[in-house]
């Protein structure tokens, strides 16, 4: 039984952790993720969402990965973790991370790959490798770097912390926090939002994203054209121009995502 499951449900893909109790990540729910993600991606989803079943969101690493290890099949194993990351990371579409409950180490950092992170108000984050002498290595570190700060970073890795949603929201970690009766509704209703939405214009902003974090505003700027003029030759594009044009303003354009 796959410990990972793919839904598609009109232009949004779900990706659901199901491996009670913890949703730990070893390797074969790497395997599993990496399928469910790569089903998404032939799928051509229009937005991503991925959450989890269960009382946690992940207890993390299944620690019993690292009992015996070299530092060779250490790295093989880091490999398809960073596989994970890019994956999520290079998704044509918006991708959403729901997180009802704690959600420690490689779950967290799975969330750090997605465009934005809702948590319920009792979710807990940690990054707490340090507790068996490692760093993060499915990427955590150097993104919460660039959503954080080093300083922010560093501290919540040396310290191998619990953090509530709260204040990973104040340090622009978390996107929005909602109680948890309410999360798995309304992020499910934001991503179909984003679903429905100029998917090809969607995948410009995160290009244009990165390139500012990859090369600073004025290296974004010269990107505009590369990034953002295709647009204009997209179906979407010029539908939702005329929309505006015949309807007298915003609001009545409907987008297939070419």
């Amino acid at each position: 039984m796959p410990r990972v499951r793919y839904d598609c449900e009109g232009g949004l893909g779900v990706i659901t952790l199901d491996d009670p109790p913890l949703n730990l990540f070893g390797v074969e729910m790497v395997n599993d993720l990496i399928a469910a993600l790569e089903e998404a991606e032939g799928d051509m989803a229009r937005a991503l969402l991925i959450r989890a079943e269960g009382d946690v969101f992940t207890g993390g690493a299944d620690v019993n990965v690292f009992q015996g290890r070299t530092p060779e099949q250490a790295a093989a194993f880091f490999s398809d973790l960073i596989r994970i990351v890019h994956k999520v990371e290079s998704m044509r579409c918006p991708t959403l991370a729901c997180v009802h409950s704690l959600c420690l180490t490689a779950g967290f950092e799975l969330s750090l790959a997605c465009d934005m992170i809702w948590a319920a108000e009792e979710a807990q984050f940690g990054l707490v490798e340090a507790v068996v002498g490692l760093t993060p290595a499915m990427g955590g570190t150097q993104r919460l770097v660039e959503r954080a700060g080093p300083a922010r970073a560093r501290e919540l890795v040396m310290s191998a912390g619990l953090y509530p949603a709260a204040t990973l929201e104040r340090w622009n970690v978390v996107n929005r926090v909602l109680p948890a009766a309410e999360l798995d509704a309304k992020a499910r209703k934001f991503a179909e939002r984003l679903a429905e939405g100029p998917t090809r214009a969607h995948t410009a902003t995160k290009l244009m994203v990165r390139a500012a974090l990859d090369e600073g505003v004025r290296g974004a700027d010269s990107k505009v054209g590369e990034i953002v003029a295709p647009l204009f030759a997209t179906d979407d594009l010029q539908k939702a121009v005329d929309t505006f044009l015949e309807k007298g303003g915003p609001g009545h354009a409907t987008f297939e995502g070419r």
